[in-house]
Parts: C-alpha cells; structure tokens; sequence
C-alpha cells in the first residue's frame, strides 16, 4: 500500500490520459499516471501520429512524380519503404520523449505496469519491472483506449490478415491490398499504398465510401480513388474470407447482387474498435458498459461514485484524440471543483488524411434534413480557386455550407480537397461561435489561399451563387 494519496490517479496515457495529467499538474494537483506500454497510447505509437508520418511520405512521392507539370523535372524516382519507416519511426519517438517531458515539467508521477482497480478509490499495478503496486486516489481516471476488431471468424495474424497497427510494421509493399471497411483507417491505407505502388480495393457494407461523410463528399472522394486507380465496392456483404491457399481470398456479394472473388496478398480489416474495458475491474467499481463493452458516462465523464472514464474507452463518440483530450481537461476540471459544460459532440471536427483530404463538423445536409431542417446550401469548388491551381490541386474537392434558411445559422462545413484538414478550424469556430452563412461572408478572406474558398462558398450561401464561378 502506498503512503500517498493522489488527487487522481489515471489510467492510461494516450491523448485523453497524458492531457488530463498535464491539466491536473497545471492545477496543483497531485498525479500519477499508469502506463503498460510506450507513453503517448494508441494516438502516438500506433495510430494517429505514425499513420500520418507515413501518409505525408506518400503525399510527398505522388507530388515529386508529378514534378514535370510544374518545371521540376525528376528521373528515377522510387520509393523506399525502409526509409519512410524509419521517418515515421523518428517521429514517434520524438512524440513519446515529448510527453514524457511534460510528465515531468508537470510533476506527474509514471508507474509503469498494467493496471487494475481494486476498491474503492484503489488502483493495484502490477509493475513492468516485477513487483506490485497500490495507489491510493481521491479520484481515478479510466483513459484505456480501444484496439482494433476483427471481423467474426477470422482474427488478426500478423502476416496476412492485418490491423491498422500489423500495416505500420510491413518491410515491403504488397503487391495487392484489400482493405474491408471505408471509414478513416481504411481509407487511409488504401490511398497511402496505392502511392507506394500496391494494387488496392476497399470494400464497404454500408452504401457509399466514407459512410459518416456528407454524400457529396463521399462521392467525390470516389471519383478521385477512380483516377488514381483505387477500386471501391460499396453496398458489399464479406461472404468468406479464404487465407488457406498463396491469396488470401475474400468472397463477397456487390451491390448489384453478383458474386465476386478477390485475392489479395495482403487484407486489412477496419471495421470498427473494441474497449480496453475487461479484466480491470470496472464492474466491482460500479461501471456500467454498454452492449459493446464501452464505458457509460454523463456529460462530466463520470462513470461511477469517484470514477471517471474519457476517450475511446468510453462510450461517447466520435472516437477521436482530440476529442479525448477534450475530454480529459473537462474531467480534471470537475474533479478540481471548477464550472465546466459538457461537451457538445456534435460539433468536434473529423479528419480524414486521404488524397484529397477530407474534413467536417457538424451535420451533412442530409442530417441536417432528417433534424428538421430546412437549409439552404452554398459550395465552392475548387478547380475555380487560383491558389488550388497553383498547386495543381484543383481536379478535384469543394468547400459546402449547410445552414438553417429561416435562422442563417451554420449546421455543418464539409471540405474534400488539398489540405483542408487544416482549414476544418474555421468550420469549428463558426459552430461553436454560432456563426451565420452573413458573419461568415462578411469575414474577408486573404487571397490567394485555398480557405478563401469558405468565403465563395459563404457568398453562394448568402446570395445563390459564389463570386468566381
């Protein structure tokens, strides 16, 4: 039993723990923090950031190949895995080293082991260097994160059959990917290995590619992986998968109704998270799990009497980094006593790093439509903004506007194109800000940029028809 008692002791360091852990510092409280693996979780080591490293390699080996369109003339052009690898790998750890200094700048205690809760305020680790542990905490913070799902039947071997973590860890490109599954991670892959040079198909159960995706998004977002070659098959019901032969075999039915056979060397399934929630003693405690196994919490991230639960763990979506770092200031916050107000999930951005990008918050104009809405819509391409044919990335993507017509308020920004993950905070700050399609218009846009196709896209809104177009 340790002497100590903590204000709050976390559990797990991802973005939503080691976030928390910083806020708590920064409120003089005292913290510890209890890791298994590297600091940083999912988001650092094996998801976001390294996903992106080697996203950014493939974005980078498609712009040098089309270097001739803008005078800079390349030969023998290739590509190496091994060293993208080692680019993402440097990146990780300058990620992890980073909070393990703000572990520190903070004053934040790390036990590294894995843990349990064991009554009442009671955290048991059993500690990776051998040994046990327990910590006392007035308040104890939940932050284990997710890892992937495999598809019934057929689980994950490393080899073949391959989660979003066994891709970031291949020593060479497969000559055919199919990946099952069209939300983020899928699409990810599938446009970073198409630029590497693999033969790729995405296969998607629900009727469009980029399901949660405005529907014009997701259908430009096909016909750009048409260009580039990228196979999609949507509206597909996975009948068999066969690993028994030199392919893996992956039989299916269309959405026209026909049968299909594909063989691939190497498929990816990203279909969906399960909760680090079992074996840590969160029924003992009081927690209440969803169907899923995800942790019910209230709009304060309170699962249970001195409990609290943030990020994918939890059963609040989007499952986002940014949104369990979020989540982790409000906890701390309100276990530090402070006026905090829940967060409202509907207007949290999402991202997806695809060629082109995609980005979005709020509703899409069918949503906003099935609400009760009545809206009004402005759009901006942007094969008429000169700053995207500068770049040579006007053959695709738009900016669109969903308001409601009687208010002008903003319900949604949805963005398809070249770097429009940056220019999401915009849209963000016009949702939380309460923003009108006029506040909007009136903002003057500097030009030449890709965002001032916000403003066209406002003045579209606004008046019925964008000024360049």
């Amino acid at each position: 039993m340790s002497d100590t008692v903590y204000d709050v002791v976390i559990i797990g360091s991802g973005p939503g723990g080691y976030v928390a852990a910083v806020r708590a510092g920064q409120l003089g409280m005292k913290a510890a923090i209890v890791e298994s693996n590297a600091m940083g979780g999912v988001c650092l080591n094996i998801g976001c950031i390294p996903t992106k490293a080697l996203l950014h390699s493939a974005d980078l080996l498609e712009e040098v190949k089309e270097g001739k369109r803008f005078g800079v003339n390349t030969q023998g052009v290739s590509f190496d895995l091994g060293g993208a690898m080692k680019h993402k790998d440097s990146v990780v750890k300058a990620s992890t080293d980073g909070v393990n200094y703000l572990m520190k700048k903070n004053k934040v205690e790390v036990v590294a082991g894995r843990a349990r809760l064991a009554g009442r305020g009671q955290v048991h680790v059993t500690l990776n260097g051998g040994g046990e542990r327990t910590l006392t905490g007035k308040h104890i913070l939940v932050s284990t994160g997710a890892r992937p799902r495999p598809l019934p039947g057929t689980d994950f071997d490393g080899q073949r059959v391959l989660s979003s973590t066994d891709m970031l860890n291949l020593k060479e490109v497969p000559g055919s990917i199919l990946a099952i599954g069209a939300g983020a991670i899928g699409l990810e892959f599938a446009s970073m290995f198409s630029a590497f040079g693999s033969d790729v198909t995405v296969v998607e159960a629900l009727p469009r590619i980029a399901p949660n995706e405005d529907e014009e998004v997701s259908a430009e977002l096909k016909k750009a992986f048409d260009r580039r070659g990228i196979k999609t098959l949507a509206g597909a019901k996975i009948e068999g998968i066969d690993v028994g032969g030199e392919k893996v075999v992956v039989s299916l039915t269309d959405s026209g109704g026909k049968q299909q056979q594909i063989g691939v060397d190497k498929l990816l399934v990203s279909i969906g998270i399960s909760a680090n929630t079992g074996g840590i003693g969160l029924e003992e405690a009081g927690v209440k799990l969803n169907q899923r196994g995800f942790i019910e919490v209230d709009g304060y991230m309170r699962a249970a009497d001195g409990v609290y639960a943030i990020g994918d763990c939890s059963a609040t979506t989007p499952w986002l980094a940014h949104k369990a770092s979020a989540e982790g200031i409000l906890a701390v916050e309100h276990m530090a006593g402070h006026h905090v107000s829940p967060i409202e999930y509907g207007k949290i951005p999402a991202c997806t790093y695809t060629n082109p990008e995609i980005a979005s918050v709020g509703l899409s104009e069918a949503k906003a439509k099935e609400k009760g809405y009545e809206v009004k819509v402005g759009k901006f391409p942007f094969s008429a903004t000169g700053k995207a044919r500068v770049l040579g990335a006007n053959r695709f993507g738009f900016i669109k506007l969903v308001a409601d017509k009687q208010y002008d308020e903003i319900l949604g920004v949805h963005m398809i194109g070249a770097r429009v993950t940056e220019m999401i905070s915009e849209g963000g700050l016009a949702m939380t800000h309460e923003a009108t399609g006029e506040s909007m218009l009136q903002t003057i846009h500097a030009h030449p940029t890709l965002y001032e196709a916000i403003g066209e896209a406002a003045h579209a809104l606004e008046h019925g028809s964008a000024i360049h177009i």
